[in-house]
This record gives structure tokens, C-alpha cells and sequence, in this order.
């Protein structure tokens, strides 16, 4: 049976409005980012990754997060197996500029290339040859013969960071099984980098971190989503400021 999560859209969005902001700062345009929840469901209750940021940072100093960040252009050019379900592409199109289906592709491939770079965890399979990468910032799949995979990606949420922030972000929630990791870089990880440590942790007891706030409602996004099936054809939820106040609606 399905998870009806209707009567929670606006607890989660209200959450989200009370939560103290500073709006002093100049406004800005956001930034297209990506994110992905790496989860593990071999056990029985699914684990979600987490990393922890390093505490010297201006952004987010200390708190838990998901590996991320925003969109390059050589996202759009990195070959990748599979193809964005066609839902899954209609809706990360959704309220978008100048859509194209080399952007929507783009954003999975965002979150994937970020995953590596923060976690030394390389999502797809491993190819026979090393695939082509178009430039230094994919150079660690190339080396590892990883081609990323699209069809191993569910797309989950969407938020914009509210006007007048230091830094504004749209970014778009993704989720792949730790199966699909085909590739571990070691010593990405540690004391002197932007992730200080990961850790694999129940989604239920995940709430319970220090992590930012959106981050914790996602957290909620993913385990309604894992009870109702993970499926493409499911709503996708889209968390935005209008008037002083967050709203929730479905992609």
C-alpha cells in the first residue's frame, strides 16, 4: 500500500518557513545544482550516506549533508549508459528556463561527478575501456574505466534556496542503491577535506544529525519514496519561497 503523504506537504513546507533566515544579503539568481542520497537497502531498515562538513567551512560548517553542488557545462558532455526515464526527464524540465534534454541529463550526471569528488565513490558500471570524458573535472572515471549510469538514478525532490541568502541554489534531490557504487577511490575522506567523515546511517535515526533543514525534510521525501516504490511515475516534490513562505507542490 502506498504512503499517502498529502497531509504532510504543508507540516513539511511550514517547517521550513519557521526555521530562522537571515534575508539581509543581496539577492541573487540560483544556481542549477544536484545532490545524491546514496541508500542501502540489503539490510532491514534502508541506510542513507552521509558526510559530514569540514567545520572551517562559510557554508554549512560542521553540519551532515549529502554529497553535491552545482551544474558544469562538461556535465552535459559526459557520455553515460542508459537513458533519463521519460518521466523522470519531463519532470526534471519542469519550470525550467530553457529546457533541453541535454540539460536534464546534465543534472543526474551533476550529482554523480559531485558523489566522486567528495566521497571517492564512483557510480555506473565498469566499462571494457576506459570511456572518453570531455575534461579534467571527469578524469577520475576515465582512469577508474567507470561509465556513469542513468538508469540507476531516481530523481526525489527540488528546492530553491529563498531570496537574499549568501548563496542561492535549485537544486534537484537524486537517489541511486549503493549497488550501483562500481568504484572506490581511498583517501578522499579525511581531516583535510571538505567531507570530514561518512557515515551510513537508518533514515528513521538520520533526522537526528546536525544537518540543514532541507536536508532533513528530504530525508522524510526519500523514505515516503522508498515505501511507495521508488517508481518514475511517482510526484516529485518541489520546495520554493513565495511571499515570505515556503510552498510544497508536485512535479
Amino acid at each position: 500500500m502506498k504512503r499517502d503523504t498529502s497531509h504532510l506537504s504543508s507540516v513539511w513546507a511550514e517547517r521550513m518557513t519557521k526555521v530562522e533566515r537571515d534575508q539581509a544579503f543581496p539577492d541573487s539568481e540560483p544556481r542549477d545544482a544536484a545532490t545524491l542520497m546514496l541508500i542501502d537497502r540489503s539490510g532491514p531498515e534502508p541506510k542513507v550516506l552521509l558526510g559530514r562538513r569540514h567545520a572551517s567551512h562559510k557554508f554549512l560548517p560542521g553540519k551532515f549533508v549529502f554529497p553535491g553542488g552545482r551544474i558544469e557545462p562538461l556535465d552535459r558532455e559526459m557520455p553515460a549508459t542508459g537513458d533519463l526515464h521519460p518521466e523522470m526527464q519531463r519532470k526534471l524540465l519542469e519550470r525550467v528556463t530553457q529546457p533541453s534534454p541535454q540539460f536534464a541529463r546534465a543534472l543526474p550526471l551533476t550529482a554523480v561527478r559531485e558523489t566522486a569528488e567528495e566521497t571517492g565513490l564512483l557510480l555506473g558500471s565498469k566499462a571494457e575501456r576506459p570511456p572518453s570524458v570531455p575534461g579534467e573535472i571527469w578524469a577520475d572515471f576515465a582512469k577508474a574505466g567507470v561509465v556513469p549510469d542513468l538508469g540507476q538514478v531516481y530523481f526525489i525532490a527540488r528546492a530553491i534556496t529563498p531570496p537574499r541568502r549568501p548563496k542561492r541554489y535549485d537544486t534537484r534531490f537524486f537517489t541511486a542503491d549503493a549497488s550501483s557504487v562500481a568504484h572506490e577511490i581511498a583517501g578522499v575522506v579525511g581531516p583535510d577535506s571538505e567531507l570530514v567523515e561518512l557515515i551510513w546511517v537508518p533514515i528513521e535515526e538520520a533526522a537526528q544529525l546536525d544537518m540543514p533543514t532541507i536536508t532533513g525534510v528530504v530525508l522524510e521525501e526519500l523514505s515516503a519514496r522508498v515505501e511507495n516504490g521508488m517508481g518514475h511515475d511517482l510526484p516529485v516534490p518541489f520546495y520554493f519561497m513565495r511571499e515570505q513562505r515556503f510552498l510544497r507542490e508536485l512535479l
